[in-house]
């Protein structure tokens, strides 16, 4: 298929922006695909909230105990803060390239340049994981239904496992290729189905509770939502991590602001939207699955080392039934598989903005003529996502898992960056009002240091083999998801010098500046 090049060059006028070196330049993509609701829907599939619970509640449990829904909500509010500084500046400059294109102007190319990366490398590592999980809940939910063990065994055959995985991000792509409109339409199923399965788990744990069922359920107490009660920071901070990754997501409402009516402020107050959705999920399955099963490492205990990786497995019988147990697994595949393909939607919006401001090459700065979605950036980035999957399983279990914990890092670092640049980008404007000084200015500096806080202390405790998987590279005597973390802000940097040989002009200034135009007309 043939696709266009809208890369403006000096004096060319692209999608009603004027595309003279120095201004916001249009990309070509589908102006208006997605209203308010459709934008928070994509914001919670990328998430993933049934995904992220079933991966990460026992994990969390296991840091923190008791404390997981005080963590929860301890690292729901730096997102929010974020968010502030994400929705203010997408009024100001709303453009497809997000954390990237922000933090240029704020702080220049190769910060920003080191931004876009740390986005591009959190989403590839967020795809290949979430590739995995569909491909086991697949066979799960195979043998589940035949009645087969050795159906659902197939999951750990790793030539099947590795086959039907990219088969998977084949798929995603292809989805995400075709543009917003078939994105949009698969997930107003996908997400409102995991929405519903997650409440009837949530009320029939609650019932399983109130019956005293299981021998290690517990009753509620308001302490669980004490943080200051969780025995250790570096416990804390290890809960803290998880916690952030299970809300990461959400500014894939912002990566489609040039595809959405009222891109100024629909796509922040999408952002809001779904994080409301989230927490408030977050919570109600954390405390539920707690007061039914409790957070110990014995039985049916959400830290139960068996079963904490993959908890709504261990839990889909005995809380919902045989019968209704299987719409869980139903769930955790089609949250999964949601969040794959709209996953898609923000790395590859963001490599078109790189490209298009001439901070990668020239080539992925094409948007498809009939489905105006960024196509070479979309294949790219699922090419990407199969080929790191595909090594990392290979290579070693503990590598995937170890990937979890470096997420964090990545997240930290490009989420933070993004809110100091809101503080920096507005330092001008924050004696005009109250408003602006807390919304442009004090909101998003507070979150940026909070997660700045978490980047350094998790890379501080990352540096012991024990931490994560608690593997470590032979002779290095460093853990592995310090190794992983590091290593892949290294080869940013090495990328980034490379590329400043070959787009200087990017690097000098010339191409995407702080005194650029604000201002995206639509059509």
């Amino acid at each position: 298929m043939t696709q266009l090049d809208v890369r403006p060059r000096a004096g060319d006028t692209v999608s009603g922006v004027a595309g003279a070196d120095g201004e916001v330049r249009g990309k070509g993509l589908g102006k208006g695909s997605v209203g308010l609701v459709g934008s928070a829907v994509i914001g919670i599939s990328t998430v993933a909230p049934v995904y992220c619970l079933t991966s990460t509640l026992g994990s969390t449990a296991g840091e923190v105990g008791l404390q997981m829904p005080a963590v929860f909500l301890a690292g729901f509010l730096p997102m929010l803060l974020v968010a502030f500084a994400y929705r203010e500046l997408n009024k100001a400059v709303p453009d497809c390239g997000t954390s990237f294109t922000w933090t240029v102007k704020a702080f220049g190319p190769r910060v920003g340049w080191m931004c876009g990366w740390g986005l591009v490398i959190a989403t590839i590592i967020v795809l290949s994981n979430l590739a995995g999980v569909a491909t086991s809940y697949f066979w799960l939910l195979a043998g589940e239904v035949t009645g087969n063990p050795e159906i659902a065994a197939l999951d750990k055959d790793k030539p099947v496992h590795i086959l039907t995985c990219l088969t998977l991000i084949a798929v995603a792509t292809a989805i995400s290729y075709r543009g917003m409109t078939a994105t949009k339409g698969v997930q107003y199923t996908l997400v409102g189905l995991q929405l519903v399965v997650l409440a009837a788990f949530v009320a029939m744990a609650l019932s399983k509770a109130g019956s005293g069922a299981f021998d290690t359920g517990v009753d509620f107490s308001w302490e669980w939502m004490n943080p200051f009660a969780v025995g250790s920071m570096a416990s804390f901070t290890a809960g803290l991590s998880l916690s952030i990754f299970m809300y990461w997501g959400w500014d894939a409402c912002l990566a489609t602001n040039e595809e959405t009516t009222g891109s100024a402020k629909t796509p922040g107050r999408a952002a809001l939207l779904a994080m409301v959705v989230l927490v408030g999920s977050y919570l109600a399955t954390g405390v539920a699955a707690q007061m039914a099963v409790g957070s110990g490492g014995e039985g049916l205990g959400l830290a139960n080392e068996e079963t904490s990786g993959n908890v709504f497995a261990a839990l889909a019988g005995p809380v919902m039934g045989p019968a209704l147990g299987i719409l869980l697994f139903v769930a955790v595949l089609a949250s999964a598989t949601a969040s794959l393909q709209t996953t898609f939607i923000p790395v590859a919006r963001t490599v078109l903005a790189m490209s298009t401001y001439e901070a990668l090459p020239s080539s992925y700065a094409k948007v498809h003529p009939r489905f105006k979605t960024p196509g070479r950036a979309t294949v790219m980035a699922g090419l990407a996502t199969g080929a790191f999957y595909t090594v990392m399983t290979l290579v070693s279990e503990n590598v995937l898992t170890d990937t979890i914990f470096a997420l964090g890092l990545m997240i930290c670092f490009y989420y933070s960056l993004t809110a100091f640049a809101c503080a920096w980008y507005f330092r001008k404007e924050l004696r005009r009002s109250a408003r602006d000084l807390f919304l442009k200015g004090v909101f998003p500096a507070l979150g940026g240091l909070l997660l700045a806080a978490v980047f350094v202390k998790t890379l501080y405790d990352a540096w012991d083999p024990s931490y994560g998987s608690g593997s470590t590279l032979p002779g290095l005597g460093i853990g592995n998801v310090f190794v992983i973390g590091v290593g892949l802000l290294l080869l940013g940097l090495v990328v980034m010098l490379v590329t400043e040989r070959r787009s200087p002009a990017f690097f000098r200034g010339e191409v995407l500046t702080r005194s650029t135009p604000a201002l995206v007309v639509e059509d």
